[in-house]
């Protein structure tokens, strides 16, 4: 995992729940670009993992626990980063869940995990770790959001609120970083990535006619991959998008144009 480009040399990246699917696709795109990459996960043995893959690539990468629902294991992490590398320039809000059902038969739980996992994950970890970027003056975040935020999807009442929640979050944090940036002279943007159909275990296992038929309505004509993520997510981080903020931005395969 040689560095195309060495675009992100120098700087430190916290990616949460990277054990596994996307958020490995981006720990490793990010550790390839030359970032210090802090893998995060629950699942510390996948991140162990991971971070392995990265090292073993010629990548610098550490494996921490992370819940991000708890604001004490994300300001634990985030002081355990600047001990260990002394910033935090990059964080992609990554962590995610489902627990589908239909609307009169979702319970109060399944709705209450998604959106603290989700959405108040997404907080907490932007608070925490904003604040480090800002005494820095630089700071990258990139948030996982979904097509489902914007179109919705059957069963998932709690996941579409969710991913549409962090669009709404996104664009406020853009906002506020701005004023750092007219202030302070800070240089800091918060950007999302909208996601279509990405073939992951978080996916779930597709019945043949679906995938087929999410084929079809695909401009591009496939499924996407993690690493299609992951380059729009190593873009945005990095100085190329320096101009961007506040946007959210689709990686669908044309998705939408057959959408509504």
């Amino acid at each position: 995992m040689a560095s195309r480009r060495d675009r992100l040399a120098g700087r430190v990246a916290l990616v949460t729940g990277s054990g596994r699917g996307i958020g490995r696709a981006v720990a490793l795109r990010l550790a390839r670009e030359g970032a210090r990459v802090a893998v995060a996960d629950l699942d510390l043995t996948e991140a162990e993992a991971v971070a392995t893959e990265a090292r073993t690539a010629g990548g610098e990468a550490h494996a921490l626990l992370l819940d991000v629902t708890s604001m004490e294991s994300v300001q634990t992490t985030a002081d355990a980063l600047v001990e260990r590398w002394g910033r935090i320039d990059i964080l992609v809000n990554n962590a995610g869940i489902t627990s589908d059902n239909l609307l009169d038969r979702m319970s109060l739980d399944q709705w209450d995990a998604v959106l603290d996992v989700n959405l108040k994950g997404v907080f907490i970890c932007t608070q925490v770790v904003a604040r480090v970027m800002r005494a820095q003056g630089y700071g990258r975040v990139v948030n996982m959001s979904s097509v489902a935020g914007v179109h919705g999807a059957l069963t998932c009442v709690n996941y579409c609120a969710s991913k549409a929640g962090v669009l709404g979050l996104t664009a406020a944090v853009a906002r506020e970083f701005g004023r750092y940036v007219a202030k302070d002279g800070a240089d800091m943007t918060c950007n999302a990535v909208m996601p279509g159909m990405v073939d992951t275990a978080l996916s779930g296992v597709m019945p043949d006619e679906v995938r087929d038929q999410r084929i079809r309505d695909t401009p591009l004509a496939r499924i996407g991959k993690p690493e299609d993520v992951a380059d729009v997510v190593a873009f945005l981080s990095s100085d190329d998008a320096r101009f961007v903020t506040g946007a959210s931005l689709r990686v669908d395969g044309g998705l939408r144009l057959s959408v509504g």
